[in-house]
Formats: structure tokens, C-alpha cells, sequence
């Protein structure tokens, strides 16, 4: 049997660490073999990697050990904001490089929903990447739906859009009540807006299907009202199709793991209207972006970039990794708040997330994030509290915090502490 805890990080889809740990008392003449040596990495990558698990307390006593050299510094940065962060690292895989043109890098980070920053900074920069485990970001159904709501909103004879959320998030519209709708359009001669628009005014079939049609009807007139306003801004109309469709409640009444990532695109649609509102874009430019991208990205097996969630990194190894978004609530997910064992499973995908790097590896976060389109402080993840602060060269163009820094005793384990002391935080946040 092989396995390792320290990599267990699917606890959420019902994977249970206990029976590796546990082996030994379920099959009491066991042999254990702890396969330490390490040919991935370099010594201060696997440095880093054993001073961060040390802080989990259900894990076995092993130690990864270098058949490599000791390698570079691991290299931290704090940046303004997501999209200053997104930038900057684009910025030095660009530069590494410009010497190593062969190179390959990823980036990696907690959520799908921080993939569009990062899909947004290879394309301006125009350099090829490949998205792993997921859609890009304009292609995941529920930023889909959204758009055309959107679309909706500018032109209700969109007969696509229209169709597409018609009965999305459910309104009992089924397939009978839109094969009438058709037939009643075909028998007037009009689009098919036009005929729900008179199937409402008119009553003009069974009041069971007027009464779903209605809210749909409404909706669409308040956002095509709202986009029309030229002092509504294009981020609160997202919003509004958002939470008057319904398509909030329908995903938090879910309350599943995959129903949160949905939601976190949804905000993350909601960030990118801003960002677009801040370039004076109208609606129409938004839209046409979105498509355009929608349209381009294709799989490329031999781009140099690599975009994917950590729990998708596993198995997989690169020389130049970038682990984005060291905040807390972000990674540390806000799910682990108060919870011991999700905490330490998040320690487990912290621990996986560096040893996917075989030569360089970065570290970054950003001191302002965009919540729902409302800019707020971040805190930097006590994650980056346990690297060993002398592994750590500082790139940050201002509030260094290696000049304050706890520094490790000399008598310290290169295991870490057993277990973690009150959380002090050396960065400046």
C-alpha cells in the first residue's frame, strides 16, 4: 500500500487520510518504508515544504530530503491589488524566459474564479496558455447565463439568449410551455419576445404558464431599463440578473463545494465589469470582449503557461511556479475558518502546491481584493507566517516585512515547530 497524508487533499469529495494513518493499527505487522528522498525539487523548495506541513499535527514524521541542489531563494512579493498581481507575475515568467525561452511556468491558486485575471494578463501580454481542470472563464455555464441576460437586456429579440434562460434558474417553463410560446410566434408572425410579451399583456394561454412567464417578462424589461440608465453602473446590472433571476438563491440553496465555485465566478464576472466600467467600456464592448475571448481559446499542448487550481496540480510537476492569492479567506479558504481539520487540510494543499515546483518558486498576495466589485483590505495568509523567513528573498517594492520578521532560532527543528504559536503576523498586509 503507498500513499502520503501530507498530499491528502480531497476531503470534500468524501477521501479520509485517517486510513493511511491508521494502517499500522488496522494491520499491526505492517512494514513501513517512509520514501523521503526527493529528485523534484531543490533542497530550499523542500526546506519550505517540510517547515509548513510541520504546523499539521495529524501527519506522519517524515521529512523530504534533496538528491538536487539547494537551488534559488523562494521569492515573495506583495502587490496592490489582483490585478497588479495577475501583471507582475505575467511579468517575470516573461522575464525568466527571456534567458530560459524553453521554460515552462504555471500559476497556481485556490479558485477557478481567480483564473480570469490571470487569463486576462496572458492575452494582453500575448502569451499562450493552457487551462487546467475547468473552462475558461467566459465558457463556465453560469457566467453564460449571466452574459445572456445581458444580452437580454440589450436586445430581447436574441433569440439565443432568450432560449438559453428562459426556464434558467428553473420558473416552471418547461419543454410544452415553450413549444406553445413557439407556436403562438409562428401563428402571429413575431419573434418570440414579442409573443411572451403578449402571451403576458393578453393572458393568452393558461394562467399556469402566465404566471411563470411573468417574472421572466418583468425581468428582462428591469434590466433592459436599467442598462438604458446611463448612471447604473454595468456591475450593478450584473448584480441585479444575478440576484432578481434567482441564480444566486438556486446556488447557495445547493450548498455544495461546486455551487460556491459557481457563485465565486459570479463575483468574479461582477470584478470584471468593473474593471471594464474603469475603461468607460458600454455594455456592448463588455459583451463583445466576452465573446471574443469565448471564441479564441483553444487547448495548446505546447504553451508555456500553465493556469489551474491546486487540487488540480497534483500529480503534476513544473520548473517555475507561482502560488497566487496567500490571503486569508482566500488560502486559507474562509470554509477552514474555526475548523482544526479543514485548516490542516488547506496545510496539506499549501504542502502540495510547493512541491509542484522543481526550480524556482514564488510566492504572492495582494493587500486589496475586489469583493463583489467593493475593493477591500486582504490579510496576508498565516500560511506565509511558516516559511522559514531565511529561504525567502522579498521582491516587493515597498512594506518589506523581512526587516521585522521573526527570525528562526538556531535550535529550531527544520521540522518547525510541533505546534504553532499565536499567530503574529511578519507581514505588513
Amino acid at each position: 500500500v503507498g500513499g502520503d497524508e501530507s498530499q491528502a487533499i480531497y476531503g470534500w469529495r468524501g477521501s479520509d487520510f485517517q486510513i493511511i494513518l491508521g494502517f499500522e493499527k488496522d494491520f499491526p505487522n505492517v512494514r513501513v518504508i517512509k520514501l523521503e528522498d526527493n529528485y523534484r525539487s531543490t533542497a530550499r523548495i523542500l526546506q519550505a515544504a517540510n517547515h509548513v506541513i510541520a504546523h499539521n499535527t495529524e501527519r506522519f514524521d517524515k521529512v523530504l530530503r534533496a538528491n538536487n541542489n539547494e537551488g534559488d531563494k523562494l521569492r515573495y512579493a506583495q502587490l496592490h491589488d489582483g490585478e497588479e498581481e495577475s501583471r507582475w507575475i505575467i511579468s517575470r515568467i516573461e522575464e525568466h524566459r527571456r534567458s530560459e525561452p524553453d521554460l515552462r511556468a504555471a500559476v497556481l491558486y485556490r479558485t477557478n474564479a481567480q483564473s480570469r485575471l490571470f487569463e486576462e494578463a496572458c492575452r494582453r501580454a500575448g502569451l499562450r496558455y493552457n487551462l487546467v481542470g475547468g473552462f475558461s472563464f467566459y465558457e463556465r455555464q453560469e457566467v453564460k447565463d449571466i452574459i445572456s441576460y445581458l444580452k437580454l437586456a440589450l436586445n430581447p429579440a436574441d433569440g439565443m439568449a432568450l432560449a438559453r434562460v428562459i426556464n434558467t434558474p428553473a420558473r416552471g417553463i418547461g419543454k410544452s410551455s415553450l413549444d406553445e410560446i413557439d407556436r403562438l410566434a409562428r401563428q402571429w408572425e413575431i419573434p418570440v419576445w414579442e409573443a411572451i410579451r403578449r402571451i403576458v399583456a393578453d393572458q393568452a394561454l393558461p394562467a399556469r404558464v402566465v404566471n411563470a412567464l411573468k417574472p421572466f417578462h418583468d425581468l428582462v424589461i428591469s434590466l433592459a431599463a436599467q442598462t438604458a440608465d446611463p448612471s447604473n453602473p454595468l456591475s450593478e446590472v450584473i448584480k441585479s440578473a444575478i440576484i432578481e433571476s434567482g441564480y444566486e438563491r438556486m446556488l447557495k440553496s445547493e450548498g455544495t463545494e461546486e455551487a460556491e465555485a459557481r457563485l465565486l465566478n459570479l463575483e468574479e464576472l461582477v470584478h470584471a465589469a468593473v474593471e471594464s466600467e474603469q475603461r468607460g467600456e458600454p455594455l456592448r464592448d463588455f459583451l463583445d470582449h466576452a465573446a471574443l475571448v469565448s471564441d479564441t481559446d483553444q487547448y495548446e499542448s505546447e504553451a508555456p503557461v500553465t493556469l489551474t487550481t491546486m487540487h488540480a496540480a497534483k500529480g503534476r510537476e513544473c520548473p517555475l511556479v507561482f502560488i497566487a492569492g496567500l490571503e486569508e479567506n482566500l488560502f486559507p479558504h474562509s470554509r477552514s475558518a474555526g475548523d482544526q481539520a479543514a485548516l490542516e487540510e488547506e496545510r496539506r494543499l499549501c504542502y502540495v502546491a510547493i512541491t509542484r515546483a522543481e526550480k524556482h518558486l514564488y510566492l504572492t498576495h495582494a493587500r486589496l481584493r475586489r469583493v463583489y466589485g467593493e475593493t477591500l483590505p486582504t490579510e496576508p495568509s498565516r500560511f506565509l507566517n511558516e516559511f522559514p523567513i531565511d529561504l525567502i528573498e522579498d521582491l516587493s517594492r515597498s512594506n518589506s516585512w523581512l526587516g521585522s520578521a521573526r527570525k528562526p532560532s538556531r535550535t529550531e527543528s527544520p521540522r518547525g515547530p510541533a505546534a504553532p504559536p499565536e499567530r503574529e503576523n511578519k507581514f505588513t498586509g
